[in-house]
């Protein structure tokens, strides 16, 4: 194996690739939920170590070229298998859909087939996905179980989702009204308009190396460590660590192709130690032009369809986790690290820490007021340890990565940080 320079950076990168999960319109786009289980779920992950063949004997390279390389890649089409895997430490999700978003998958009035509801599963536990994708216009993600498969496809301004299981069917039409604008403009027009499936949790290892390339700065260093082989392709092995102390997330180590600089593999290990918390890798791959047909879909006889607006009126009826959670919603938390609304950003990097405020400076809703279902009550039961400290009393929420403290008098510090972190932040801030 031929030694690779170790070297640190106070940057990612900042130029966005062209490779089918950096697309706008990529897969990506039309996968988890953000919000799956509150403050405390805001990274999911994906796979268990893949086999390798040997470290394979590469020419060295810097991790700042490195980082270019991956940059630069230009690779629109691919297709293959992933295996994910994700240990964030919380309660399987599985049962809990219904309670924090009524109308859901199975519930009353909701389609299997939605992907709000049913990719939340991806969450925890291990699953297999087939993946294929021919530019940024076309993508399908598949789910597959041992007896049925879940299918979601984007071709065009077209996105349809399929659960063999059910034999329920989803669609919904993209607005394309921002196209000429700019793909920004584009997704951000989609997004006024509605568009039924919000961005969510990349699922290929190059969408997760691209969220943890450009959030890396002062407080990171990354280094190249080695070589590896994943899914029969050579490549070099990109080390992500936080430079600070405090941080839940120990590394990150990012396999990337030697020869076209596609991530294949992504793992994300904890500071404490044991299992990874994401661990997402390819363990078949084809950077050939996958078949046309992989992108087309018509629902076989007898499937009962649900368009997007219908399910928009149905998700309009329920209790969200917004409601459970006072102040916790993605618009208080700000854009850029910086804030809005009531949230005061404490700290940088890796140790970053927001503080909310609650509107009225309520506390933690509960059984007892009748604001939380009582399936609801034990997920957040099973989460909470009790703290108390110069700032009064309160419960962390804890999970793997993200840890969120409520305090009794309405405020809310959550980060990727420990629970002596958190505590640390609402006392200095008393």
């Amino acid at each position: 194996m031929a030694p690779n320079d170790s070297a640190e950076t106070n940057g990612g990168t900042n130029g966005g690739t062209r490779g089918p999960a950096a697309g706008r319109r990529k897969a990506a786009r039309y996968i988890v939920p953000v919000a799956v289980a509150g403050v405390a779920a805001a990274t999911i992950g994906l796979v268990p170590a893949l086999a390798s063949s040997g470290d394979p004997d590469l020419p060295k390279i810097s991790a700042q070229k490195l980082i270019e390389k991956i940059a630069a890649s230009d690779t629109e089409q691919l297709s293959g298998t992933v295996k994910i895997s994700t240990d964030l430490g919380i309660p399987s999700l599985g049962g809990l859909a219904e309670s924090f978003a009524p109308g859901g998958a199975g519930g009353k009035g909701g389609s299997s087939a939605d992907p709000q509801e049913r990719m939340t599963e991806l969450a925890s536990g291990t699953h297999t996905l087939r993946v294929a994708a021919d530019g940024p216009d076309k993508q399908r993600v598949s789910i597959l179980d041992d007896t049925s498969e879940y299918s979601l496809i984007h071709n065009g301004d077209q996105v349809w989702a399929y659960d063999s299981k059910s034999d329920q069917a989803y669609h919904a039409t993209e607005d394309r009204a921002g196209k000429d604008a700019g793909r920004d403009a584009g997704r951000d027009a989609g997004k006024k308009s509605g568009h039924p499936v919000p961005e969510g949790v990349p699922t290929t290892p190059k969408a997760l190396a691209e969220q943890v390339l450009k959030a890396a700065g002062p407080t990171t260093s990354v280094t190249v460590d080695g070589t590896a082989q994943v899914a029969g392709r050579d490549a070099y092995k990109l080390v992500v660590k936080p430079k600070q102390s405090g941080s839940t997330i120990g590394s990150v180590v990012v396999a990337v192709d030697a020869e076209n600089g596609v991530p294949l593999k992504f793992t994300m290990l904890p500071s404490s130690g044991g299992k990874a918390i994401v661990d997402a890798g390819f363990t078949k791959v084809d950077f050939s032009k996958p078949d046309a047909s992989s992108f087309t879909f018509t629902p076989p006889k007898g499937t009962e369809v649900t368009e997007a607006d219908d399910a928009k009126a149905e998700h309009k009826a329920g209790k969200g986790l917004g409601d459970l959670i006072p102040g916790a919603d993605a618009a208080q938390l700000g854009a850029g690290g910086k804030g809005a609304g009531n949230t005061k950003i404490i700290g940088e990097g890796w140790s970053t820490i927001a503080e909310i405020t609650t509107p009225g400076g309520t506390g933690i809703p509960s059984k007892a007021s009748g604001d939380v279902p009582a399936e609801a009550q034990q997920f957040l039961d099973a989460l909470g340890d009790k703290v108390t400290g110069k700032f009064g009393s309160g419960t962390v929420f804890k999970t793997r990565v993200v840890n969120a403290l409520m305090t009794d008098d309405g405020k809310v510090y959550v980060g990727a940080v420990t629970k002596d972190a958190l505590v640390k932040a609402a006392n200095s801030a008393s």
